[in-house]
């Protein structure tokens, strides 16, 4: 079965964005380690699932990016999930059709390998509302907003399977949610 992933930049307080969603405190941590991991663990997906906001973002920037990284996102497919776009022009990209659950649901039984999930907090939170989440990894930053844009809006339950200390003293704890498919299936998920 394949795995559905989350990678997320995060303040030690929870937020993704600051409250206007400024992410200058996480692009001021991103060093070469960390672009490094990151480029590895995109080498093992090759899906990614995005909502709007996030979709138009990473559309305006990685088609033209020379990054090592561009490469690799250009090629994945991507599925974007929005009730106001008509089309998106990303290569590899495309509308989902139906619901994220269903859309997961079919994208669990094709060949390929990990599904990853670029974010978006509130798109990100309406898949951990139905558990379509497998693998939640947070970057977590040594610095903390007090307030901003937080990954979570409700309780939910995960299972630490590992952490990993950059040199930046940014700190990659790796949870699994235990009443995902996957994990309901036996599917595991590596830690780092």
């Amino acid at each position: 079965m394949r795995i559905v992933s989350l990678g997320m930049q995060i303040t030690l307080d929870g937020f993704v964005a600051g409250p206007e969603g400024e992410l200058d405190w996480a692009m001021e941590r991103l060093d070469d380690e960390l672009f490094a991991h990151q480029e590895v663990l995109m080498q093992g997906s090759d899906t990614m699932l995005l909502g709007r906001v996030n979709y138009l973002d990473q559309a305006a920037y990685w088609p033209t990016a020379t990054e090592p990284l561009a490469k690799i996102l250009n090629a994945q497919q991507k599925i974007v999930f929005s009730t106001t776009l008509k089309s998106v022009d990303w290569e590899n990209s495309r509308l989902a059709k139906a619901s994220p659950a269903k859309e997961i649901a079919a994208l669990r039984s094709t060949k390929g390998t990990a599904i990853s999930v670029a974010g978006g907090s509130r798109f990100a939170q309406s898949l951990f509302r139905e558990h379509l989440i497998d693998e939640v990894r947070l970057y977590v930053h040594p610095i903390a907003l007090g307030h901003g844009i937080p990954l979570f809006a409700e309780q939910i339950k995960l299972e630490l399977i590992g952490t990993r200390r950059f040199a930046n003293g940014t700190l990659l704890n790796s949870y699994r949610d235990p009443l995902s498919a996957a994990s309901k299936a036996g599917a595991t998920t590596p830690a780092d």
